[in-house]
């Protein structure tokens, strides 16, 4: 994304914004509450439309990118909420996110043609495959309400890593768990880039400096800083941010770097 900006009302969200996920790299996008997160994340899901600025995917630029084009460019998110479907199962759940990878039409589901059954078969597979990987197959038969909240952000995670994406938007997936799910979750987000490029928006600083390869750092919709961890730790404009005017800067960029920074944008 280039110089991207976005205004609701007349109100500037975003101001020549630029961000870059390169293969293979976890880059994070942090801010205070208010920073303009929220809204960079949605232009780059197709979300909200920017009123300037370009997106590129592949070296193509999308004009006008919108939510359903996501899988088919090998692009998959989870969003801050589990967003999950309350009347279809866990394994059901999670098939919903592979149908890229389906061969049959829905014609071809609605009659029960013989492509539709392996389809399913192998969608299956591919749905508990990934339950697996997040240690929750064991869920599978189970309806999402009835699960705890930690339990419903790993099958949301799930559902977007059996599409097998290239890039993996995650909006705010450690808000809700205990400090060794959080240890976890860093673990997996650093194996997965091992396959896939991950943008990843979280306000919790301990796990963004400890999994990212380059961080993007927003204040009131300003792009003020960008670069590795170490580096967005020492600048006194990202210190000033997140703790206010009157700060030791030294100290206090080693105290952003344990603490939460702030709750996520509205």
């Amino acid at each position: 994304m280039s110089g991207i900006s976005v205004a609701f009302g007349g109100v500037a969200a975003l101001s020549d914004v630029s961000l870059t996920v390169e293969p293979g790299q976890v880059h994070g996008l942090i801010g205070p509450n208010g920073a303009g997160k929220t809204t960079l994340f949605n232009v780059a899901c197709g979300l909200v439309r920017p009123s300037s600025g370009t997106i590129r995917w592949k070296d193509q630029e999308r004009r006008r990118l919108r939510p359903s084009q996501l899988s088919g460019l090998g692009i998959a998110r989870t969003l801050q909420g589990v967003g999950l479907f309350p009347g279809l199962t866990v394994l059901e759940n999670v098939m919903v996110g592979a149908h890229r990878h389906a061969r049959a039409g829905f014609f071809s589901a609605l009659i029960a043609l013989p492509t539709a059954d392996t389809d399913e078969r192998r969608l299956r597979e591919r749905a508990q495959t990934a339950l697996e990987e997040l240690d929750a197959e064991s869920y599978a038969d189970r309806y999402p309400g009835s699960l705890p909240y930690p339990v419903q952000k790993r099958v949301a995670l799930a559902r977007a890593l059996v599409a097998e994406p290239e890039l993996l938007l995650l909006d705010e997936p450690a808000s809700g768990l205990a400090e060794d799910e959080m240890t976890e979750l860093g673990e997996l987000i650093r194996a997965l880039s091992a396959r896939m490029s991950v943008l990843l928006v979280e306000h919790h600083m301990d796990l963004v400096m400890r999994v990212c390869d380059r961080i993007t750092v927003l204040d009131s919709g300003q792009q003020i800083a960008a670069g590795t961890p170490a580096e967005v730790q020492a600048d006194p404009a990202v210190t000033e941010a997140y703790l206010g005017d009157d700060v030791d800067v030294e100290a206090d960029a080693a105290e952003l770097a344990r603490t939460d920074g702030g709750r996520p944008d509205a």
